[in-house]
């Protein structure tokens, strides 16, 4: 739909508004617009979709009630199937997501949009509320206190769905790197110092154990999720709601979504404060510094060619350079990297949100929390996937250079440790060192007597 350039007069307890004369929302998102010009970021869309399911499901349980008429309800419903089914209306929820901490105005500007609608289908004017009401018939039996962190939760289902098969993507295609690595033993390290041998498919089994973890971890926190403070209404109080209001919502929106939602016990809970969210944006702040160390080891062991560990040879995607040709940098490690950073700075502005939002009966920071956890899962979903697609898949082992290195190191001198001793160990480690030789050449020129010698300090038979 274009703006019109043409305004209809809306009026409210406040006053007299002008409002584009062909959009669908009302006076009170109007208002918004004037009044919250701050960053221009509006809501993403997943929470525009999942605040629209949940308009469904309280519909259909007002209906359900006989609460709303079947000619009101119908007209609503067919909008909001409009916005699930057809892709339709997205462009009416412009309202800065830097707006009232309990999201009064993305609820108003959906009931607008919704009771707007419905009434131009039914053959009424917009902008007159009548026959039906965006606050009366639209946003029936609910409050913003309890709607928005319903949707807040729904919506942070729906990512959390999209992130599990992203993980799980990661772990295959991890396990497939440990299948490919299995047979190469490579230099350990310790303090970025050479240490025992060890294979190059255990420090791969480092990373999917971890991302396995956090797999588990996610999905114990959406058992959290589930629960939402539908039908509390003001402060989880369920005024002017009816007493199955509550329970049928939550069913009709369990059948919509396939999810398996339930009534908050303790409604108040769930709308004085966000305490899952933030358990959640933790989850994803661990998952994120799992997934930095394994970015930023395979740029270690990338590093080079020829000054670096050069340990692993990474996919050659663009030039890395301007000035310097044929140069390649890890440029996958390194987004994965921002992205992994941006969830952690994400974390701290949802922790600070339950800490000075949480006062007395309402958290009032809910909109710059909700909105920074989907951009947490948003940019990890993305930023894994083009790991692996970009990186992992094509990442080789440079097993020239690292058996060149397996011939020069100095620690398999350990193994030797339980037969003459550490000090002894230490002295020939550091004599080979400095004179440039290996262990062997060393130990043979000290004309110690050592069984089995060359098998001893095979490195490959260490891991």
């Amino acid at each position: 739909m274009k703006l019109a350039l043409s305004f209809r007069i809306e009026k409210d307890v406040l006053g007299e508004l002008e409002v584009p004369e062909n959009v669908y929302w009302g006076i009170n998102t109007q208002r918004a617009i004037k009044n919250f010009q701050i960053s221009g970021i509006k809501f993403p869309k997943i929470f525009i979709t999942s605040l629209a399911e949940l308009k469904k499901a309280c519909l259909l349980a007002n209906m359900e009630l006989n609460l709303i008429d079947k000619e009101k309800g119908n007209a609503i419903l067919k909008v909001v199937n409009e916005i699930l089914d057809e892709n339709m209306h997205y462009n009416q929820f412009p309202i800065d997501i830097f707006q009232t901490g309990s999201g009064t105005q993305t609820n108003m500007n959906m009931n607008e949009v919704l009771a707007n609608r419905a009434n131009q289908i039914l053959g009424f004017p917009m902008g007159k509320k009548e026959p039906i009401h965006p606050n009366d018939h639209v946003n029936k039996s609910q409050s913003s206190n309890d709607v928005i962190p319903s949707t807040m939760h729904v919506s942070a289902l729906h990512m959390n769905q999209q992130l599990l098969p992203t993980l799980e993507r990661l772990v295959e295609s991890l396990e497939a790197k440990i299948e490919e690595y299995k047979d190469i033993v490579k230099v350990g390290r310790t303090h970025l110092q050479d240490a025992v041998p060890i294979p190059l498919s255990l420090e791969f089994k480092v990373y999917k154990k971890q991302i396995e973890i956090n797999l588990e971890r996610l999905g114990s926190a959406c058992e959290e999720l589930y629960y939402i403070p539908i039908g509390g209404t003001a402060l989880g109080t369920g005024l002017n709601a009816h007493e199955d209001f509550a329970r049928l919502a939550v069913v009709h929106l369990s059948k919509i979504t396939d999810l398996p939602f339930k009534n908050n016990p303790i409604k108040a809970e769930g709308i004085a404060s966000h305490n899952t969210i933030v358990k959640v944006s933790g989850n994803l702040r661990l998952l994120s510094l799992s997934l930095l160390k394994m970015a930023n080891d395979i740029r270690w062991m990338g590093s080079g060619p020829r000054a670096g560990l050069s340990e692993l040879i990474l996919p050659q995607n663009e030039p890395g350079s301007s000035i310097m040709p044929g140069k390649v940098n890890p440029t996958q490690s390194e987004a994965l990297i921002q992205v992994c950073l941006q969830v952690l700075g994400n974390d701290s502005v949802i922790s600070f949100g339950e800490v000075y939002g949480s006062i007395l009966d309402l958290n009032v920071c809910k909109p710059v929390m909700i909105v920074n956890l989907l951009e947490s899962f948003d940019i990890l979903i993305g930023g894994i996937n083009s790991f692996i697609d970009h990186c992992l898949v094509g990442l080789k082992a440079n097993e020239d250079h690292i058996n060149s290195q397996l011939e020069k190191m100095l620690m398999t001198i350990t193994n030797l440790a339980p037969i003459i001793g550490y000090d002894k160990c230490s002295e020939i480690a550091q004599k080979a060192y400095k004179e440039g030789k290996t262990c062997k050449k060393v130990i043979k020129e000290m004309g110690l007597k050592i069984n089995n010698l060359d098998e001893l300090l095979d490195p490959k038979k260490m891991v």
